[in-house]
């Protein structure tokens, strides 16, 4: 199934259920080039960022850590920034999610773990931040192409700071 426009129209029944979520672009450095990892559940064929819902109890930032390591394994991250708020229905278009997404930097290439009950049908695949590939959630990639040179920006200075 292809996402299309019908997921960005938000519902205007003032009851239509909310929901907050939070995840992340991760890029690590490789000699000169940048890698983002991207997941893919092996029920589709595309690839996304890795996000979930945030918990009463944490704030956005700590969401968006907690749900890159439960759908990746990745957890020797290293916030940067906030990359943006994106829109849209839930998969099945019963509730309106925010996502909040941040940009982190790894040295890790591979998980520390096995991924959490529930997540384990997530592959996790490293792309050249300039190659990317064809994502399940456009806006997701629209996300990442519209902040590349940022990104590259900040995360070339945070490797040259540290």
């Amino acid at each position: 199934m292809k996402i299309n426009k019908s997921w960005y129209i938000k519902p205007k029944d003032k009851n239509f259920p909310t929901s907050v979520s939070a995840g992340g672009t991760v890029v690590r450095k490789e000699k000169e080039r940048l890698f983002i990892a991207l997941i893919r559940d092996k029920k589709f064929g595309d690839f996304m960022l890795p996000k979930g819902r945030v918990e009463v109890t944490e704030n956005l930032e700590n969401a968006a850590t907690r749900k890159i390591a439960e759908e990746t394994g990745l957890k020797n991250l290293k916030l940067i920034c906030k990359l943006g708020v994106r829109e849209r229905l839930t998969y099945e278009k019963d509730s309106w999610r925010t996502v909040h997404y941040f940009l982190f930097v790894t040295n890790q290439k591979s998980s520390t773990q096995n991924l959490q009950e529930g997540e384990d049908d997530y592959i996790v695949e490293w792309f050249d931040l300039d190659k990317l590939p064809s994502f399940f959630w456009p806006e997701q990639k629209e996300l990442v192409e519209e902040n590349r040179e940022k990104i590259k920006k900040l995360v070339s200075n945070f490797y040259h700071s540290s």
